[in-house]
């Protein structure tokens, strides 16, 4: 697979490159992300391209999949990230998502995670997906029902977190 995964009407999602550093190092301190997501360490550009080659390019070596970037069409700017995650502690693979402040609200989440959904069933052949969300994250739970999710009957490894999954529509 080339770098660029798939496109929509207005994005781009491709691979991941230490190259993305900066925009990495930018999201991931991001006060929204660090409260709903986490707090990833990220310090300094060194500590962002660590978090690509142990994370997102790791992953897409592992796991044939991983958080890929979500960038504007028209320009190639990198918005967000959106992808679907291998968790150990889960036998299901997990969608997620992030994006810059200036961009969320414009409905780039619900592109590219239905993007997502498709990848996940057409390529990866997922009959089932999950979403682990924070309890205070309106926004993503709303968009996690918008995709289709519904809150599941097991409990996330964390009290912390809710657990939302999908399943595929048969063929």
């Amino acid at each position: 697979m080339n770098g660029t995964l798939a496109t929509t009407e207005r994005l781009e999602i491709r691979k991941l490159t230490l190259a993305d550093a900066p925009f990495i190092f930018r999201l991931v301190n991001d006060p929204d992300f660090l409260r709903y997501i986490g707090d990833r360490g990220v310090r300094t550009l060194e500590d962002a391209e660590a978090y690509l080659r142990n994370g997102p390019l790791a992953s897409y070596e592992r796991n044939g999949h991983g958080l890929w970037g979500v960038a504007l069409q028209t320009t190639g700017e990198l918005i967000g990230m959106s992808g679907l995650l291998k968790r150990e502690q889960y036998t299901d693979i997990d969608i997620g998502y992030a994006f810059l402040p200036e961009f969320r609200g414009g409905g780039y989440a619900f592109e590219s995670g239905t993007a997502m959904l498709r990848i996940a069933a057409e390529v990866f052949a997922l009959r089932k997906v999950i979403a682990l969300v924070s309890p205070a994250n309106a926004a993503s739970i709303g968009l996690l029902k918008k995709f289709g999710f519904t809150r599941s009957a097991m409990e996330a490894d964390d009290p912390n977190t809710i657990l939302y999954e999908w399943v595929a529509s048969p063929l």
